[in-house]
């Protein structure tokens, strides 16, 4: 099995293509759901940022207001920071747990849905292929204003507080351009299925995965018939 690293920018439709990724059949692992899964009451993760940033930022039933540690994270890049420190450990280990399990599964490979996979790279080392789903800056811009109903000002905060699409374009191996018409995405989403399922990158894995499990079973079969003779 191999991986894929899927990313995007904020309003560029990087959800809306994994969703059309995963309609053929992908299997996604979400970067998004995993993480509010870790930051979940009770969870360690849940404490420190509780810890660092307040009671304030919970919801009446004690949750994290997602929108109010957002607006604090995106006015602070040193909170931005503190917050990455506390939730990717936590976000990765839950990830190569599903990454795991699908390889059981035996998938030839796993799209790994991550925001923020260029700007931490700590995740870039393991992926044989990386998309990026882009959009120009005007049209990423009025996305955002409208689905979070912000300011021109908010918006544009937001968006410095991110890589440039156009960097994450210029280094990721295929580009999905959202710009268009949704058809004329879904068009560029099934050529990259085809590619990806066309590929061969899952021999090597899996070659060694089979001659380790055939040698743990030669080890098991040896140690048996000393056992019992």
């Amino acid at each position: 099995m191999f991986l894929v690293g899927l990313t995007g920018g904020i309003a560029s439709g990087k959800s809306s293509v994994s969703s059309m990724l995963k309609e053929l059949g992908c299997p996604i692992i979400d970067a998004d759901v995993v993480a509010r899964k870790v930051v979940a009451p009770n969870t360690p993760a849940y404490s420190r940022i509780v810890h660092h940033f307040g009671s304030e930022i919970l919801l009446e039933n004690g949750e994290i207001d997602r929108q109010k540690l957002g607006q604090l994270i995106f006015a602070s890049a040193e909170k931005r920071k503190l917050l990455n420190s506390i939730t990717h450990p936590e976000i990765h280990r839950a990830m190569l747990k599903e990454v795991l399990f699908h390889f059981l599964k035996g998938y030839r490979y796993v799209v790994l849905d991550v925001p923020l996979l260029f700007e931490t790279r700590r995740l870039t080392k393991f992926l044989n292929h990386t998309v990026v789903v882009y959009c120009d800056l005007a049209t990423q811009l009025s996305r955002l204003m409208q689905r979070d109903g912000l300011t021109r000002e908010q918006a544009e905060q937001r968006l410095a507080a991110q890589m440039p699409l156009s960097e994450k374009r210029s280094i990721a191996n295929h580009v999905i351009e959202n710009s268009g018409s949704p058809e004329d995405t879904h068009r560029q989403v099934l050529k990259l299925h085809t590619k990806l399922e066309d590929s061969m990158d899952f021999l090597p894995v899996r070659v060694v995965a089979v001659a380790a499990a055939a040698g743990l079973g030669g080890i098991f079969v040896f140690l048996a018939k000393t056992l019992l003779s």
